[in-house]
This record gives C-alpha cells, structure tokens and sequence, in this order.
C-alpha cells in the first residue's frame, strides 16, 4: 500500500491519554527532524468533572475531543452517517468538495475531499511547498460496524405479529442485541415529486424495534446450557401487533416487501409519500446514547467505537492540523485521511479499502498538480515516500478473561497506544514500522505497547 505501513490500535473502549495522530515525513535528515506531530489533543476521556452534557457543550465551542467524539458517535448511527457527518465538518472548516466524475484543478495548499457510495470518504490537504513526486502521510480507518441490516424482503408475520426479517453484518456478538430499545437509520431512494430520484438519510430516534428473550419459565436450562440463538429465527425484531386488515394501517402501501407500517414510519421522518419511497438500505441500531461512565467518567460508553472513534481522531488531525493558512505553508508532502465502508466483511466492496479508490485518489493528486512536468514515474516515487497508518481498535485486556490474552502482550486502559503484530502479516507492522512509530511517540511523550494477535484461539 505504501512503502511503510503500520497498523495502529486504540484502546476499546479509547480511554488513552493524549491521543494524536501522526505523519511521518519522509526525508533524507535523522528521525528526529524527520518526525512531525500533526496535532495533539488532551485526554480522550474527561476526569470526573466532565459530564456528557458539558463534554457535549465544550465540543461545540471546539474545545474538548471527548464532546466532539461523543457528539460524532451519537449521529453516526451508520455508516452512511458517520461520512455524512464528516463531510459537514470538512466543509464547515473550509474544505472543497470534489465529484470524481469531474476533472480536478488542485492547488497546492488547497484542502480537497470526495466520497463514494455515500459511506466512504477521502480527504486531503495539500502541502504549499508540495514537489511532484512527494509522498502521502495517510490515516485509514473505517465507518462501518456489525450490526443487523434489514432483508431484501423484511416484512414477515408471526403469531399475529408484525416482524421485520434481519441479516447478520460482520462479527457481531449477536446475544447482546436481545432486550434492547433498538430502531432503524440508513438510506432511502425517493422518487421526488418531477419523478427524479433522491438519496436520503434517514434515522428513527424512538425506540421502533425489539428482539425479546425467552422468558426463564420458558427455558429453564439456559443458564446452564447457556444461550445458543438461532440467528434466523430467534434474531427476529418485533415491530408491532398485527393490525385489523380493515384498519388504515394496513392500507398505506401496497409493497408486499416491507411492512406498510415500517413504510409509513419512514415517509413521515422523510417528509414524503410512503408510495414513493422506492428502495431502501437500514440498519438497525440501539438507540442508547454515547456517553461518559464510570466512577471517574473515564470510559466512553457507547456502540461503534470500532470503528468510529479512529475515523474521528483522524479526521480532526487533518482539520486542526491545516486549519490556518500557514499550517501548510512548509509542507512537502500530502496530508491524507481514508474512511473505508465495509471492513467488517473483509473490505472487498466498490467503497472499500479493498478497492482502488485511494491510489486512484493519489493518482489524480499527482496528476492535477504536475502541470506542465515531464519526468519519470511520478507515482510510484511518491508511494515509495509515503507513510499509511491503518486505525483501528485493540481490545484491552478483561479483568474476568485475562487468559485470553499472551502473557506479555495485555493491553492495559491508559497505558498508550497499542501496535499490533502478527507473524503471519495478518497486520502490516514491521521491525522498521514499528520503531518507528514508538520513536514518534518518545518524541512526544505518547506512551506506545505491543500486542501480539494469535493465529488460534490462546491455550
């Protein structure tokens, strides 16, 4: 991907001190005039001072990280919204839109970004003293999660009740989605009223859905035996009692696909016609908010912090880190962010990491800014210059299950930002890589450790 990659892991739940993303600037000179912080932020967690209302508040005013991210976890419901949101804080901070079915007309020191599928997002910032041929410093992390995504054909009918069919998506533990205030966001097609069609957002706040345990009289040998779902039949959400066929309820729509019901439900939130909503794409989600927790308030409790709290970090990296216009007016190189749809299930979609879409990216980049130069493999002479921190979530180390850890690898909460290895390159971290990063780290007194991912389930 890059001539150096690293894999770096946060903490779950991110309660590491100072966090920062950083960009390694490849050059000629010693590591210690090469290594170059982008931006640093206080603690990710507030101390017991901080309640989510006023982490909320002092996000607003641009003065807390653990605010910003709570409020980006809270709209970013799925991964249609999480790049929604980051969208809207790209433009708000000056940011251009591109359309990658246009030509693009880059400047250096310009601030560019672009989405696709509506669920990934790339977004750069171009160094003033930029050269062709000078490489990327990337961060690439993710805006999906696991959840339960709605069939094709959700609408089903089970002793006079209305249920709505549910598929699995990614790794899910799927027993804690029983007993839990749940609803529905994604996207929606809608025939607008000149019969042009429209891609909307949608979210549900109430609770809509929910999938109910079978009561204790019922399954006497659960805790025993313990509890073993089947997830076609048992992960089925309750929507509502079966109304009277003669009621209006049953006379909304005639889609036989989705419940008319459901339909009614998200024509009302999106301001339109039940009859003209002509396809949908949802989630379900908890409805829960992100919040602090406790005794100190330093957790984050929430859903979705794999892998939204790396896509966050990232993305307020570059925007603090080239907020002013002189914040790039020494840079050589391009500033890179990537939020990737679809890692969950191994990345091999148009909008995942597994697609061309980021080199694409940096070919443009490299293309648009060449003007009137004539010389000899330009991209490859970048990506051999370039730096990709690939972010996600590492799992520290449970205080009632410490055997599933390797003895001398056990992420601890707080003690830093987590490398992963893995001899079989199930991650990209090398020797070189990883020193590197961890002298990043000394620099700026950003305390790193290791952990070591198993091949086989720990003896």
């Amino acid at each position: 991907m890059a001539a150096m990659a690293a894999r770096l892991h946060l903490l779950h739940p991110p309660t590491v001190s100072r966090p920062s993303f950083l960009f390694l600037k490849p050059s000629p000179s010693p590591l210690s005039s090469r290594i170059r912080k982008v931006s640093t932020f206080p603690r990710l967690c507030s101390g017991a001072d901080q309640s989510p209302q006023s982490a909320s508040s002092s996000a607003a005013s641009g003065g807390s990280i653990v605010g910003g991210l709570l409020d980006y976890l809270n709209e970013s419901w799925t991964q249609f919204h999480a790049t929604a949101e980051a969208k809207r804080q790209l433009i708000d901070a000056g940011f251009h839109l591109l359309n990658e079915n246009d030509e693009w007309n880059l400047k250096p020191g310009g601030r560019y970004f672009f989405t696709r599928n509506m669920s990934c997002l790339i977004a750069f910032a171009v160094g003033e003293r930029y050269d062709v041929g000078s490489g990327f410093q990337v961060i690439a992390a993710h805006t999906d999660s696991p959840c339960l995504k709605l069939k094709p054909k959700s609408a089903s009918t089970k002793s006079n009740y209305l249920m709505v069919n549910v598929q699995t998506y990614g790794g899910g533990l799927w027993h804690t989605w029983f007993d839990r205030d749940l609803s529905v966001a994604g996207r929606v097609i809608v025939r607008d009223s000149n019969g042009s069609f429209l891609h909307k957002l949608v979210k549900i706040k109430r609770p809509l859905l929910r999938v109910p345990t079978l009561a204790i009289h019922l399954d006497r040998t659960v805790n025993k035996d313990g509890f073993k779902p089947n997830l076609e039949t048992h992960l089925i959400p309750l929507l509502s009692i079966k109304p009277d066929e003669t009621s209006a309820e049953s006379k909304v729509s005639s889609k036989p696909v989705h419940h008319p019901l459901l339909l009614q439900i998200l024509s009302d939130e999106l301001g339109c016609c039940a009859d003209d909503i002509m396809s949908i794409e949802l989630n379900l989600c908890d409805t829960q908010p992100s919040c602090l927790g406790g005794g100190n308030n330093e957790f984050i409790f929430s859903g979705r912090l794999d892998n939204l709290a790396s896509s966050y970090c990232a993305l307020r990296a570059l925007i603090d880190s080239c907020r002013l216009p002189a914040d790039l007016s020494t840079e050589h190189a391009v500033r890179m962010v990537a939020l990737f749809d679809n890692e969950e299930v191994g990345s091999d979609s148009f909008q995942g990491a597994g697609a061309p879409t980021m080199f694409q990216a940096m070919r443009r980049i490299i293309d648009s800014l060449a003007d009137k130069y004539v010389g000899e493999n330009a991209f490859e002479r970048a990506i051999r210059k370039s730096f990709l921190v690939s972010a996600d979530m590492a799992h520290g180390v449970h205080p009632n299950f410490t055997d599933k850890h390797e003895e001398h690898h056990r992420p601890e909460m707080q003690k830093g930002l987590v490398i992963k290895h893995n001899a079989n390159q199930r991650y990209a971290t090398s020797g070189i890589t990883a020193f590197l990063f961890k002298e990043v780290g000394k620099i700026h007194n950003l305390p790193t450790q290791l952990e070591m991912i198993w091949d086989v389930d720990p003896p």
